[in-house]
Parts: structure tokens; C-alpha cells; sequence
């Protein structure tokens, strides 16, 4: 018979005797076999360690399941001799003791244990175990740590996810992964996916970028570091590493290739789509500490013959693709600016009138090679959400945002802070 499979975990039953129906050992319960489910993965078959090397047991050969008996319903000699399949998938091997993406949690942990349960008379892949329990059980201490905890009134909580939850990493845990789990990832903040990102080891990398819309991937690299997000795209084809730029607002997309090889740097750009690869090509010329090499060339703007409802249709149009929206600049047919119309403005304005009419003139720009200390003076002093940059000839080629002046800045802010603090004035 099979007990309820509810609270077995996997370290109670491995190295297990496996009998036969008459009681002879027939050898030691080494791995269980898995396969995708229903939602779950159930056991295909067991890997029984005898003397003549490994067997495979199909599951609907075995007559008992739990954490004190494993036997056959027949003889070993009886049993069909099963080959390795292609792509097998080990609960030993192949997860236990190694990292796992908790997609609820955000974060990857190392498994210590799998918790098995029955369903429809099959043995699925229920939960991992992450927590200290889990390392206890395999030492054999749980139960003694379990008898004190309980006299002293402090229980070790246990720390299961459901495995509906997890990503397994590794290329052959592929099929194990429901899209509903992959679907939760690409779902993440990017910030928590960059996070989970970081933390993977280095071969896990690719399988599970690979694994998300290239939306979610693009977010997520533009929540890391240059440096880091560059590796990441190196471990990838170079198309896809190519389709997920192209989801980086071109600022982002530069400060990515520019940790790059110049030799890998445009081999990436050229599989980007022309107009893409142009707008970040145009952002690498520029120098690091500069309002050019800051800026972002995505912007909105309209003639200044538009109407009110014009922008706002401009707004709705592009808004999605363009990362600042605070804005829409008003600029001639030389692309020189004239002046600019806040998002609250034009939502208060009547539709028909005329954008030239509700803009403010006096605008305050700054050229691309201007320095990013001009940038942030002007930021702070006219709290603008967003600073105009302009070439040579006084077009307008892009804007700096106050979010990316922040985040150049805080470095140097915070190791100000800390030095005013070990100083004694």
C-alpha cells in the first residue's frame, strides 16, 4: 500500500532497502525519475543501486511508498529492464543540494530537502524544503532538535515553497518549469528580478533570461549595473542578447555596450533593428561625464502648430515606448526647441487650443558636452523633472531626467556622507 505521501520527504526515503514481494533486498533506493505533470512533476520510475550497478524500477511496479518500506509487487528477476532516457531528471541529482529561483520570495536558495506527496495514486514532486529543518533532517538531528525546541517553546518554523513557485535552474529542469512559473517571473519588479539575476551562478545565467519575455529581461538589465548587465548579455546569443537591448531605453542600451569589446559592441548592434542601433550608436559617441552621455534620445514632442489634443494623442501613441513622459517639447522644423508643455498642463487645457499657446517659452537647456554638475544645477534650481540637451547646432538631441542625475549622483553623495561622519569638526 502506499501511505499518505504527505509528509515524506525525499532524504527519509534515499539509500532506503527496496524489497522484494518475498522480502529479499533486491538493493537501495539511490534517485527517483520525474516527469512533467498535471500541475506537478510526478515520479516516472526509481533508481534502485544494487550490486550489478543501477535499475530502473517503473513506479507502477512498486507495491509500497513511504519512509519505512519500499518493495516491488513481484520479483526483481521479473521486472522489465528500462534504459536511461534522454534528458533524465533526478530529484537527487539534479536538484537536491543545489540553487532554485523562489519566484514568490525573490530570491535564490539552495534546496535541502523535497517534500513528496500522493495524487491520484502517483508520487509528485510537492515542495522544497530551504530552512534549517530541512538540514537537520538529513543529520538525523530533527527530531531531537524538535523534543528541546518544544521544552524551551521555541519551534524552528519550517520553510517550504510550493514547487508552482520555484524556477529550477539547469538546462534539463526546462521542462519541469509550467509557464504560469515563468510567467510569475517575467511578472517581478525588475529591480527583484535584476536581484534574482545576480545571484545566479554563472552557468544558470542565460537559462533563465532565456526563460523571460525579452520585455522583463530588458527592465531587469536596466535595474543592474552596466558592468553586471553586460556579462549577462554575453552569455547570450547574440540576437537575443540583441532583442533585449532594443527593450533598454538607448541611454541604458549605450551604458550596457560601452563595458563591452568594441569588436562585440557592434556585432550586437548590428542584429538591432537600424533605427534602434542608430539612436544608441549616436549616445556612444559621447563622453561618460557629460549631458550627452547621460541624456536619453526618446523624447516627446509636436509642432508648434499642434493642438492640445494633438499632444495628448502623441501622448498616448508613443507613451509606451518613450521612458520620460513629463513632458512634450514644441520644436520648429530644424528641430531647434521652442519651448516646452508639462503632461498636467495639457490634461487641463481646453483640446483645441493651440500647443504653442499653453507652452512655457523660457526654457532652461544645456548642451551634450556640458558637465553633469551644469545638469544637476539646473535640475535643483528650476526642479525640473527632465533637462533639454541640445548639439552644437541647437537642436535638441535628448533629455537628462532627474532620476538619472540622482543615481549618478548618490554614489558621491552617500561616500560624503560617510566621510563627514568619521570627521570631527
Amino acid at each position: 500500500m502506499f501511505a499518505n505521501a504527505s509528509d515524506i520527504f525525499l532524504s527519509a526515503v534515499l539509500d532506503r532497502p527496496v524489497i522484494s514481494q518475498g522480502g529479499r533486498e533486491f538493493g537501495k533506493l539511490h534517485d527517483l525519475a520525474m516527469s512533467p505533470g498535471d500541475p506537478l512533476p510526478v515520479v516516472h520510475h526509481i533508481l534502485v543501486k544494487t550490486g550489478q550497478g543501477l535499475r530502473r524500477v517503473a513506479w507502477p511496479e512498486l507495491a509500497v511508498f513511504n519512509q519505512v518500506v519500499v518493495s516491488l509487487k513481484g520479483e526483481p528477476e521479473r521486472l522489465p529492464d528500462l534504459s536511461e532516457p534522454e534528458n533524465e531528471v533526478l530529484m537527487r541529482r539534479d536538484i537536491l543540494d543545489k540553487q532554485i529561483v523562489d519566484v514568490d520570495g525573490a530570491k535564490v536558495v539552495r534546496v535541502n530537502d523535497l517534500k513528496l506527496a500522493l495524487a491520484q495514486g502517483n508520487l509528485c514532486l510537492a515542495a522544497v524544503d530551504v530552512g534549517f529543518r530541512g538540514i537537520l533532517r538529513r543529520l538525523g538531528y530533527l527530531r531531537a532538535w524538535d523534543m528541546v525546541g518544544g521544552a524551551l517553546h521555541r519551534r524552528l518554523e519550517p520553510r517550504e515553497i510550493d514547487w508552482l513557485l520555484v524556477q529550477p535552474l539547469g538546462d534539463n529542469l526546462t521542462q519541469l518549469t509550467l509557464t504560469v512559473t515563468r510567467d510569475k517571473l517575467s511578472d517581478l519588479h525588475p529591480a527583484d528580478l535584476a536581484n534574482i539575476i545576480a545571484q545566479l551562478p554563472h552557468q544558470d545565467v542565460s537559462a533563465v533570461v532565456s526563460s523571460l519575455d525579452v520585455e522583463a529581461a530588458g527592465e531587469a538589465l536596466g535595474e543592474m549595473e552596466p558592468e553586471d548587465s553586460s556579462r549577462v548579455l554575453s552569455q547570450l546569443e547574440s540576437e537575443h542578447a540583441a532583442d533585449v537591448l532594443e527593450e533598454m531605453p538607448p541611454d541604458e542600451a549605450a551604458d550596457v555596450l560601452a563595458e563591452l569589446s568594441d569588436e562585440k559592441a557592434q556585432e550586437l548592434l548590428s542584429h538591432m533593428d537600424p533605427e534602434d542601433a542608430e539612436k544608441v550608436q549616436e549616445l556612444l559617441e559621447h563622453e561618460d561625464d557629460t549631458a550627452g552621455g547621460l541624456m536619453n534620445n526618446e523624447f516627446l514632442f509636436v509642432t508648434p502648430e499642434a493642438q492640445v489634443d494633438d499632444a495628448l494623442r502623441q501622448v498616448r501613441l508613443l507613451g509606451a515606448e518613450v521612458d520620460n513622459v513629463y513632458y512634450v517639447y514644441v520644436l520648429d522644423p530644424e528641430e531647434r526647441v521652442l519651448g516646452v508643455v508639462s503632461l498636467k498642463r495639457l490634461l487641463l487645457a481646453r483640446g483645441y487650443m493651440p500647443v504653442a499657446e499653453v507652452m512655457s517659452r523660457n526654457l532652461k537647456t544645456v548642451h551634450v558636452d556640458d558637465s553633469l554638475e551644469e545638469v544637476l544645477e539646473l535640475a535643483v534650481q528650476y526642479k525640473l523633472a527632465a533637462v533639454p540637451v541640445l548639439d552644437d547646432g541647437e537642436k535638441m538631441v535628448g533629455i537628462v531626467s532627474a532620476d538619472d542625475i540622482m543615481e549618478y549622483f548618490m554614489p558621491f553623495a552617500l561616500r560624503w556622507k560617510q566621510f563627514k561622519a568619521t570627521r570631527k569638526f
